[in-house]
């Protein structure tokens, strides 16, 4: 495969793109399959902003790896040829077309981040190539599944994360205020949006929220502003750098909030870089949880799958920091892409791998919490559905209360 950062061209190359004429979707002869091999391709974040975002792209190799070194996919290995898009959807489009036109990937799958996806949703659609179980829980992949048929996330939807915590805070803290610091994208506006459907009768208890760009280099002011509302509790819907620099922020001005968290940031090595850095200001933090914490051997150290895991890390991605949780969220990923390459056959089309990606019944997938299922039909494009909240204690996540519905 392919690691590869390339010169940024012009998003307009998106639209030049509309104009060419569709794939073969689902015909024989698709690109990307032979009678021995697979080729999918994938935009992560090797650099960046949100660089530690690309280990989900190693933690994917590994598996694939993994199940070449078990005979591959119905007598097919996989090849996964991913590239970097340093974090920029200007890239991503480059990237993708590349992968497309001139790679002549089978399928984009496990590519990561919202912009980034819905910035090639609309050409990988036109051509008939499968972009399926991207980094993202955005609701327009949700419900845009009729103009966009060849797209699905991965991710629980971030608007029902933002609900979870807000249902959580009215009903175990009424009297609480709230501010939120949030990316300035469908990510952090569908979490905003959420938590103020999960509030409920106690929306106005959100008194303060404060927007980032993407490319931020530093969101210090946004959380001043926060703390200067007087809210005891802090929202931080931000991917990992924008929310290790939140908790350093708090820290360093002397604020003392009740921290909710996003999942996409509470890998228990970013935790540790914001633990170490922010005093005690991660303690009793809380987000949702659906992968199994390699890292909590106290609970998960025999886990078959955690077990897996680890063993995979060490034979296929030596070298490479087994607790990082993210290389195991792309170990799942990659388990489910699997699964629906097997389901969808020997007579291997892309149309095929779509329509097996849209009945999925997975209770299998060892890198998920147990009771976690991958459920999808032609009106549901997202696939997981159920998480757990957790709390941050003594630099470990801490699972309480039952699974919990995570659909909008």
């Amino acid at each position: 495969m392919r690691r590869r950062a390339l010169p940024l061209l012009a998003v307009v190359a998106l639209a030049l793109g509309a104009a060419l004429p569709g794939a073969l979707a689902g015909s024989e002869g698709d690109p990307g399959v032979t009678p021995t091999s697979i080729l999918l391709g994938s935009t992560v974040p090797l650099s960046g902003p949100a660089a530690s975002f690309g280990s989900i792209a190693y933690g994917a190799e590994g598996y694939f790896k993994y199940v070449n070194g078990h005979g591959g996919v119905n007598g097919r290995k996989i090849q996964f040829d991913f590239v970097d898009d340093a974090y920029d959807p200007a890239q991503t489009v480059q990237q993708t077309r590349r992968l497309v036109e001139q790679d002549h990937v089978f399928a984009i799958v496990n590519s990561v981040g919202t912009e980034h996806v819905e910035a090639v949703r609309p050409y990988l659609n036109q051509q008939g190539v499968p972009q399926l179980f991207v980094g993202s829980g955005a609701t327009s992949l949700g419900i845009d599944y009729k103009q966009y048929p060849w797209t699905m996330g991965y991710l629980p939807s971030f608007s029902a994360e933002g609900f979870i915590y807000g249902s959580y805070i009215a009903r175990t803290a009424p009297t609480a205020t709230i501010a939120a610091i949030f990316e300035d994208s469908d990510f952090g506006k569908n979490l905003l949006s959420g938590l103020k459907r999960g509030l409920g009768t106690h929306r106005r208890q959100l008194v303060a929220a404060q927007a980032y760009d993407v490319t931020a280099a530093d969101v210090s002011s946004q959380i001043a502003t926060l703390k200067a509302s007087g809210a005891d509790t802090l929202m931080i819907f931000a991917t990992p750098k924008a929310a290790i620099q939140s908790y350093i922020s708090a820290y360093k001005l002397g604020w003392k909030p009740h921290v909710y968290i996003s999942s996409v940031s509470i890998a228990p090595a970013i935790m540790d870089i914001a633990r170490f850095n922010s005093g005690q200001t991660t303690e009793g933090s809380i987000s949702i949880v659906f992968i199994k914490d390699p890292t909590n051997v106290k609970v998960w150290g025999k886990d078959p799958g955690v077990v897996l895991y680890r063993s995979i890390m060490k034979r296929y991605e030596p070298g490479r920091n087994p607790n990082d949780a993210y290389h195991e969220y792309g170990m799942a990923v990659a388990f489910t892409t699997v699964d629906a390459l097997k389901k969808a056959g020997r007579n291997l089309t892309r149309r095929g791998f779509l329509n097996a990606a849209l009945h999925l019944d997975e209770t299998t997938n060892p890198f998920l919490l147990p009771g976690i299922a991958i459920k999808t039909s032609p009106t549901d494009h997202f696939p997981l559905d159920q998480a757990q909240l957790y709390r941050y204690q003594g630099g470990v996540w801490r699972g309480f209360g039952p699974l919990l519905r995570a659909r909008l």
